[in-house]
């Protein structure tokens, strides 16, 4: 039977697997199934900090990227906060993802991993990496809403995710959505699904790397006092 939150994870992403369509030019990339590496970290993570019943508070984010869960199937963690904060290390792939920088540098402040991740969970309504192809033949990152004929694509994918999250044992009274852009989809999906109380919007911290870096430590501070309310 399965009772704890690691267990419950665990068995998602497992069982996790895009089968709709897509528009021509981009795919999607499941690390659970591309590493068999990938599950063992993956389980040996949650395991490690939710091996409880106690509910989480939800973090949204907007899909992984190929560097961060992509490789390693932990929401904004690449392999070198995976070792270096968690302790978890990855033989097979090695990654450096900016996203990942900032969330880890935010939980440091916050009072660590252990404290972090039993107050919060993180995942995506599509918890799966995208990538579109260039005009120049490249597969580069994307986002579930860089395209419309995607967003429509993928919309019941998310609902039903986000369903999936809900049912782990999450607290529905108030969710932390990463990234304007992000939030303006989730609050219509919010709106027709009623599965949130409400909707607190922060930067994506990708945005805040790239574009706000001197302000990077305001912007912890501003994490940090968000969460903690």
């Amino acid at each position: 039977m399965i009772s704890t939150l690691a267990e419950k994870i665990i068995e998602f992403n497992k069982n996790l697997h895009y089968t709709g369509d897509i528009p021509n030019d981009f795919r999607i990339l499941n690390p659970y199934l591309d590493n068999p590496e990938t599950l063992t970290v993956m389980q040996q993570f949650y395991n490690k900090f939710y091996h409880d019943d106690v509910s989480r508070k939800f973090i949204i984010g907007i899909n992984p990227s190929r560097h961060g869960a992509g490789i390693t199937g932990i929401p904004f963690t690449d392999t070198k906060r995976l070792e270096q904060v968690c302790g978890i290390s990855m033989k097979s792939a090695y990654s450096h993802e900016i996203s990942s920088v900032f969330l880890y540098d935010m939980i440091k402040e916050f009072g660590g991993a252990a404290e972090f991740y039993q107050k919060f969970y993180i995942n995506s309504p599509f918890p799966l990496a995208i990538v579109r192809r260039t005009k120049e033949g490249k597969w580069i990152n994307a986002n579930y809403y860089d395209d419309k004929y995607l967003f429509d694509a993928v919309k019941p994918f998310m609902v039903n995710t986000l369903i999936k999250h809900i049912n782990i044992g999450l607290d529905t009274k108030e969710v932390f959505v990463l990234g304007k852009k992000n939030a303006t989809f989730i609050e219509k999906i919010n709106k027709e699904g009623k599965l949130f109380e409400k909707l607190t919007v922060l930067e994506h911290p990708r945005y805040i790397q790239q574009y706000k870096s001197r302000d990077r430590d305001l912007y912890i501070e501003k994490y940090i006092s968000v969460l903690s309310t």
